[in-house]
């Protein structure tokens, strides 16, 4: 199921945007949800980057397989 959403662009992006709907024959939208969906493997190295940075401060603690395994009584 699709949601509506409201969204404000500077006009030059959405001139952009308009461009290329145009000479793909394709929706704003459908542009829109293909390029968030493409941004997110971006936030995914993002996130990545944050998680080793945390694990190199010593702000997070570590578990081995190990520990885990015998925290949940996996042998």
């Amino acid at each position: 199921m699709k949601k509506a959403i409201n969204i404000r662009l500077n006009e030059s992006l959405l001139g952009d945007l308009d461009s290329y709907a145009h000479e793909l024959d394709r929706t704003r939208t459908y542009l829109i949800e293909k390029s968030i969906a493409a941004y997110f493997d971006t936030l995914d190295e993002m996130i990545s980057d944050q998680r080793i940075d945390e694990v190199k401060q010593g702000s997070v603690e570590v578990f081995s397989l190990e520990q885990v395994a015998q925290r949940l009584g996996i042998s």
